[in-house]
């Protein structure tokens, strides 16, 4: 009887030795794919509407949106400057003139995701973080990274303005596979 319990605890100890491998290196990995993710969030077609405090910012230099431009209280201006006023359906084939999505809003104040001066790691834990999300499970977030027609506009943002850092598909791509590998944020 003791051989079989001695036998039981050490295929037990082995099999948590085999198995804490390969979720450390999936941990490393969840990490990593992350980091391409936080290079999208500190873009300026992210970074400029997520942020701290009431007033948007614009252009690669993230400087004050013009026209003292407010959040609202419903994310989407305030009754005498709503965004849609400029923001339309879709972004103007006009060089410099402002990106466009159906219902162009900032994030809600209560829940503004903002990436700038974060680390990838603070990004993350944020992201991750429901009081902070708008209440959004890993599945919920990787929809509005991939659908969201707001999130989508920022790889169509009109002429002579950059580009996210990688593709929309390589974006959703990284987003899927940081899900997939746990979610793990980096340090």
């Amino acid at each position: 009887m003791k051989a079989v319990v001695w036998l039981g605890i050490v295929t037990a100890a082995a099999w948590s030795w085999y198995q804490a491998v390969p979720a450390a290196q999936y941990r490393g990995d969840a990490a990593r794919v992350f980091d391409g993710i936080s290079s999208v969030l500190s873009s300026p077609r992210c970074a400029n509407c997520h942020i701290t405090g009431d007033t948007p910012l614009q252009g690669d230099d993230a400087h004050p949106h013009a026209m003292r431009v407010r959040r609202g209280t419903d994310g989407r201006g305030t009754p005498a400057m709503r965004c849609s006023t400029c923001h339309q359906e879709a972004s103007s084939v006009t060089p410099h003139a402002p990106p466009g999505a159906p219902d162009w809003h900032l994030p809600p104040a209560a829940t503004p995701m903002a990436w700038k001066g974060l680390t990838p790691g603070d990004q993350c834990r944020m992201l991750k973080d429901p009081a902070r999300n708008g209440h959004r499970t890993l599945a919920d977030l990787l929809a509005h990274a991939a659908r969201d027609p707001i999130v989508v506009a920022s790889w169509s943002p009109g002429p002579e303005r950059p580009l996210p850092p990688m593709s929309h598909e390589a974006f959703v791509a990284h987003f899927t596979r940081w899900i997939e590998l746990g979610a793990v944020c980096p340090e």
